[in-house]
Order: C-alpha cells, then structure tokens, then sequence
C-alpha cells in the first residue's frame, strides 16, 4: 500500500537539512508536503493517469543519498559554450566562460544556486510562471525536488552560443527523479538555451519522474528554448515546461519527446505582456505498449499577444500518443493571434492516436484557428520515393523525418540534431 505523501516529511527535512538550503526552501517543503495529499491532479483531456506509479518515493535515497552508478556518456569538454552535466543530484561537469560571469551571468546547479544566490532564487522559485499549490503534481514536486539547475541572464546581455544543460537519469537506482530548471532572462537579454533528460542503467524498477521547467522573460527578452527527452522504460514522469512572457518578450520552444516510459508533457505559455510571442514546436514517437500525452496550452492574457502551437506524432506498435492543443484568448486580449496544428502518423493498426484542438475565445477582434489529422503514411509520398529506386524502409524513414522535421531544424547544436535524428531512427526501427 502506497504511503501518503506527508509519512515522508522526516526524510524530506532530512534531505533539506544535508543539502544546506535556505530556510525558505525548507519551510516551501514542509508547506507543500502538508498540502499534497489534498490536491488533485491536474485534468489532461481523454487521458487517465491517476494510476500512474508518479508518486514513489524512496526515503533512504533522500536520507542517505545513493552514489551513481551508470557510466556517463561521453560529452564534449572542450566546447567553450556554457555547459552542465548532472547525474541526479551529483553536478558532473560545470562550465560557464569568463567573459560571461564578468557580465553578471549565473549558470550552476540549483542547490548552490539556493546556497550563493537565495533572494534571487527565492524571488522566481514557483511564485510567477509555477505555483507551489495549483495541482497535486507541483506540490509533490515542491516537497522532494532533488537536482535542477539555475540560469540567469541580465539586463542587455546577449550570449551568442548557445547554453546546454544534461540531465542523467541513473537507472540503477530507486531514487525518485524530480527535477527543476529556473530560467530567467531579465529585459532585452536574449539567448539559446538547450536542455536533455536521459537514462543510462538498467531501470530495474518503476521509478517516478517529476520535472518541471520555469521560463520567465522580461520586458523585450528573446529565447530560443530546446529540449530533448529519453527518460527510460520504467520511469513514469509528469514534464511541465511553463513560459512567463512579459511585454514583447519572445520564447520559441522546440521539443523532441522521445521517452520510452509512460510520459505526460504540460508545455504552457502564458503571454502575460502586450505583444509577448510564444512559437512552440512539439514531436514525439510513442512505441511498444507506451503511452503518451502531449498537453499544450497558449494563452493570451494582454492584447497583441501571438501563441502558436504546432505538434507532430508517431505511433507504432500498440503505443499511444495524445495531442492536445488548447489556445485560450482571455477578455481584453484585443489583437491577440491563436493558432493550431496538430497532426498524428500511425504505422500500426494497433496504435492509437488522438489529435484535439481546443479554442477558447473570450475576446472579440481577434484571430485563431486549428487544424488536426490523424493516419496513415501518404502513400503518393511512399510511391513517389520508391518509384526513385528507394526500398521501401527508407522511403518511410524519410517520410517520418520529413514530418517531423519542424523541431529537428530548431535545434541550435549540429552534432544534437545529428543524435536527435539516431534517437527517432532508432525507434521507428526498434
């Protein structure tokens, strides 16, 4: 029988108390754990998860904490750009230029964050993009967070190469993975910002998986956000990724889901500022007996303001993949622009997909629409290509890239877009 969540507050305090946080964090904690229990989880259309494994938690990773285990992958450490390598709450490899830090930049593990820099932590850390108490999911997260990072771009800077943090999730272990990011990009700052979630190990047991993703952009910031998921087959996870846009501040999200375990990803933007433009760029590939959901809402708050959405599926085998795509423009967001486009590939009779628009206008002199499709692969497409002298395999392989090819052009790393490409490769083939 599972616990409730509050039976873990020594191990949680335990765990506070070890990593030195600031005392604000520790009662952020104790608050969130006492009020988790009591919170629902926040509604995904056509999706059941409540019976999803995303609240087992191993208290003696927390009290004890766990050595890694699994081999870290190799990576380039003579790359000049700024880069972070974690093994879940163990910082690998850290590198921020000079010239950066002389800027005013910060770029470094959460935890150390807390410890060098904790009334700025405190200022953004779930109190405007996040909050601690909207669903049961947040509070849990707030409760056993263990690892994530912190970026911080001030006013005026802008950093041409692009900043890549990895995420290495050790399958070797029972510890839970609860993960958060904080980004801020103070007024006209602008950069890219690449992130990967990934397992290495066996993933013996099922693990549970809570990750979220704090964008908030000032006044006239622009952001190029990427982010590549393969979390592993044992691991359920619940990924919310939230945009805060104030006054004409911009965020253009691309994002490869390509987890093997049960996954649902929350990808908000809410357009808080007259003018602020959210672009957001979603695929994933659902495979084996997985299911999936991709929830992605827009909404205009301020008038002038512009989300658009467009996600791009696969499915094979008996997998299941979910789109759902919600623009909402709120009364008083005059101007404001909304649109669309979700669309599903099968390659099985056994998937299953949905694709569903949802808009939701409360303003007059705006424009929205949506367009959705689910099927099969184009035969003139295959018919065209194999008629050129391609079998058949690979005629279907450069239709899925060709479908999918949205985000993978988005991606600011060469040799990423390269591993993204095996990754999909990889499991349309498997």
């Amino acid at each position: 029988m599972q616990k409730n969540l509050i039976d873990h507050l020594d191990a949680v305090n335990a765990f506070s108390a070890y990593k030195k946080e600031p005392n604000w964090m520790y009662k952020m904690r104790q608050a969130a754990l006492k009020k988790a229990d009591t919170l629902d989880l926040r509604r995904i259309e056509r999706v059941r998860y409540d019976r999803w494994p995303l609240f087992n938690i191993d208290d003696d990773s927390l009290i004890n904490g766990k050595k890694a285990t699994a081999k870290i992958p190799a990576f380039d450490k003579n790359r000049e750009s700024p880069i972070l390598v974690q093994q879940d709450d163990t910082v690998i490899f850290e590198q921020l230029p000079q010239e950066l830090v002389d800027k005013g930049v910060i770029f470094t593990d959460i935890f150390t964050a807390m410890q060098k820099y904790p009334e700025l932590v405190k200022e953004y850390y779930m109190t405007k993009s996040v909050p601690v108490d909207e669903d049961k999911i947040t509070a849990a997260h707030a409760a056993f967070m263990n690892g994530g990072l912190f970026l911080y771009v001030p006013k005026n800077v802008v950093i041409e190469q692009p900043i890549e943090a990895i995420f290495h999730h050790d399958g070797d272990l029972t510890a839970h993975f609860f993960k958060h990011v904080l980004i801020v990009a103070e007024e006209n700052s602008e950069f890219s910002y690449l992130e990967r979630f990934m397992t290495e190990g066996s993933l013996a047991k099922k693990v549970s998986g809570n990750i979220i993703v704090e964008v908030i952009a000032q006044k006239d910031a622009k952001i190029k956000f990427s982010g590549i998921d393969q979390l592993g087959e044992n691991l359920s996870c619940y990924i919310k990724r939230r945009g805060y846009l104030l006054r004409n501040a911009s965020i253009d999200w691309a994002m490869g889901v390509m987890n093997e375990g049960d996954v649902i990803g929350d990808f908000d933007s809410e357009l808080e500022g007259e003018g602020s433009h959210a672009e957001v760029k979603a695929v994933a590939i659902s495979a084996g007996r997985q299911k999936q959901a991709i929830d992605t809402r827009v909404t205009n708050k301020a008038p002038h303001s512009v989300g658009h959405i467009l996600q791009h599926g696969v499915i094979r085998d008996r997998g299941t993949l979910t789109f759902n795509g919600i623009g909402h423009i709120l009364k008083g967001a005059k101007g404001s622009d909304a649109q669309q486009e979700s669309r599903v590939l099968m390659l099985s009779d056994k998937a299953r997909g949905d694709a569903n628009p949802i808009l939701l206008i409360e303003e007059n002199e705006v424009t929205a629409g949506h367009a959705a499709s689910v099927g099969r692969v184009d035969p003139e497409e295959m018919y065209y290509l194999m008629s050129r002298g391609l079998p058949k395999e690979e005629a279907e392989r450069l239709v899925i890239r060709g479908f999918l090819s949205a985000v993978l052009t988005a991606i600011p790393v060469k040799e990423v877009e390269k591993e993204l490409i095996n990754v999909i490769e990889r499991k349309v083939d498997a």
